[in-house]
């Protein structure tokens, strides 16, 4: 074995520059695989991670009529919480509401929380620091959608829990930066407490965050949600750009595993002497065709050299300075930041060294079963089978 490493060797850097195209061309898409798929790694941490922060807590409860997507459930979907859980959840209601500002109508959907939370990063505390009346906070999308800004004042009305329309101004008292999209696109929020009596609906919430581990889930009238069925829809997105993307990469590496395959298959073709040579000298077919398939799967070693050289600078500025993200693509309802950070995990890294590894071996292995079946004889005239 160590002889034919040595000979695949010489022979590879004997080729010249057809051994460094074909590595070149190899490590692109070992290159290519793990940057899009650090990228999406990244990605997928960063919207899990914002999401527990921003919206998602220990895991939520939710009132047994309401449903995240039917903005029609919000008008009856409230009741009051369970004393045993009232200490280790902070409550949200939610409301349907419009906003009017510079004369535009903005339907909007209106929530209450705790100013005196801590377990969302929301920054509620502002809600206690105004003098306003209804002192209200907004997403930085939501305020340039509204086109308003901290200190401004807008006309919002309401239903109460009759159904009857009420109105008053609030005050813009902050205007937060989120990545998760669904706290910030069509939200105001405000003093919970300010919310019940705006409504009647004191004590009650539509919906619970909670701010520890819950010892227990099975609470009539609510529905529990654990943080990891939360998440399933970024989660679900993540897997599904990665099939896609395997497509991609299927082609980039074929394209170069193709390469290697014609380039043993004219090897042996050129090199029918040289095989008759090392058969005469002693060695077994079967070996010849273990030193072929050692010189084609060397390519990829080559290219994990050649793609570690420009690959590895290329990684770490990104992993330190992030991907840009369009601001269109922010607000699509999933959490997107202004820029990912791309995760190149252990085994993303050694998993696709070994696909291409075993690949371009494999590659490699099928032309050279044919030198099982030459002739020695004609093989030193140079003869064709």
């Amino acid at each position: 074995m160590k002889l034919a490493f040595q000979l695949a060797l010489k022979n590879l850097l004997g080729a010249g520059l057809r051994t460094w195209l074909n590595a070149a061309v190899l490590s692109f898409s070992f290159v290519l695989i793990i940057f899009f798929n650090g990228m999406l790694d990244g990605w997928n941490e960063q919207a899990r991670r914002d999401g527990v922060a921003w919206e998602f807590g220990q895991g939520q409860l939710l009132q047994k009529e309401y449903d995240p997507l039917d903005p029609f459930t919000i008008q009856y979907s409230h009741a009051m919480l369970p004393a045993p859980i009232a200490g280790t959840v902070v409550p949200i209601l939610l409301r349907q509401a419009s906003i009017y500002p510079e004369g535009r109508m903005l339907s909007v959907t209106l929530k209450g929380i705790d100013p005196a939370q801590t377990t969302l990063k929301v920054p509620t505390a502002m809600l206690t620091t105004s003098e306003a009346d209804i002192p209200a906070l907004m997403g930085k999308r939501m305020a340039e959608s509204a086109n308003l800004k901290k200190g401004d004042q807008v006309l919002m009305r309401w239903r109460d829990k009759n159904g009857t329309f009420d109105a008053a101004s609030i005050t813009i008292v902050d205007v937060f930066d989120s990545d998760v999209a669904t706290v910030d696109n069509g939200q105001v929020w405000i003093d919970i407490n300010r919310l019940w009596d705006m409504t009647g609906l004191t004590g009650q919430a539509t919906l619970a965050v909670f701010t520890q581990e819950p010892h227990s889930t099975d609470i009539p009238g609510w529905t529990f949600k654990s943080q990891e069925a939360l998440l399933q829809n970024i989660t679900d997105i993540i897997a599904m750009k990665k099939s896609s993307g395997y497509v991609l990469f299927l082609l980039l590496l074929g394209i170069a595993l193709l390469a290697i395959f014609d380039t043993q298959v004219l090897s042996i073709f050129r090199r029918q002497k040289e095989i008759g040579t090392y058969v005469a000298l002693g060695m077994t077919r079967q070996q010849v065709v273990g030193l072929f398939t050692v010189e084609g799967g060397m390519y990829s070693l080559f290219a994990l050299v050649v793609g570690a050289s420009y690959g590895i600078p290329l990684f770490i500025f990104f992993a330190n300075k992030g991907i840009g993200i369009p601001q269109a693509s922010q607000s699509m309802g999933v959490a997107v930041a202004e820029r990912i950070f791309p995760v190149y995990g252990f085994m993303l890294v050694v998993g696709t060294m070994l696909v291409i590894v075993l690949s371009a071996t494999i590659v490699s292995y099928l032309p050279a079963r044919k030198i099982a079946r030459m002739n020695p004889v004609n093989a030193l005239k140079g003869k064709l089978q």
